[in-house]
C-alpha cells in the first residue's frame, strides 16, 4: 500500500509563502507524474500544479502561474510545492496525488495514489 503524506500547511498572512511537501511510502512518485490539487470548502477539487517524472515538465493551473513553483527531488523523493504571494482565496485543503504515469497530468482520474491533504489558511 503506498501512502502519500503531505506536510507544510498552515496559517499565514496575505502575501506570505509557504511550501508544501509531498512523499510517499514506496517511492511510487519517484518515476512518476505528481500532482497537488485544493479543494475549498463548497468547491470541488481543483487542479494547482503538476510535475512530470523526472520534473523537466510542469504544470500550472492560472490562478497560481507566477506565484507557485512545483519541484521535485527525486533522490530525496519528496515534491515541493512553494507558494508566494498568498490570498485569502488559496485558502483551502492542499492534496498530493501520484500517478501511474510518467507525463505531466490535470485529471484527477490519472492519478492513483492521494495524501489525506494539508491545510493552508491565508488571512486577510
Amino acid at each position: 500500500q503506498v501512502q502519500v503524506v503531505e506536510s507544510g500547511g498552515g496559517l499565514v498572512q496575505a502575501g506570505a509563502s509557504l511550501t508544501l511537501s509531498c512523499t510517499d511510502s514506496r517511492r511510487t512518485s519517484s518515476n512518476n507524474g505528481v500532482g497537488w490539487f485544493r479543494q475549498a470548502p463548497g468547491k470541488e477539487r481543483e487542479f494547482v500544479a503538476g510535475v512530470n517524472w523526472n520534473g523537466g515538465t510542469t504544470l500550472y493551473a492560472d490562478s497560481v502561474k507566477g506565484r507557485f513553483t512545483i519541484s521535485r527531488d527525486r533522490y530525496k523523493n519528496t515534491v515541493s510545492l512553494q507558494m508566494n504571494s498568498l490570498q485569502p482565496e488559496d485558502t483551502a485543503v492542499y492534496y498530493c496525488a501520484v500517478a501511474l504515469r510518467a507525463s505531466i497530468s490535470r485529471t484527477p482520474t490519472d492519478f492513483r495514489y492521494w495524501g489525506k491533504g494539508t491545510q493552508v489558511t491565508v488571512s486577510s
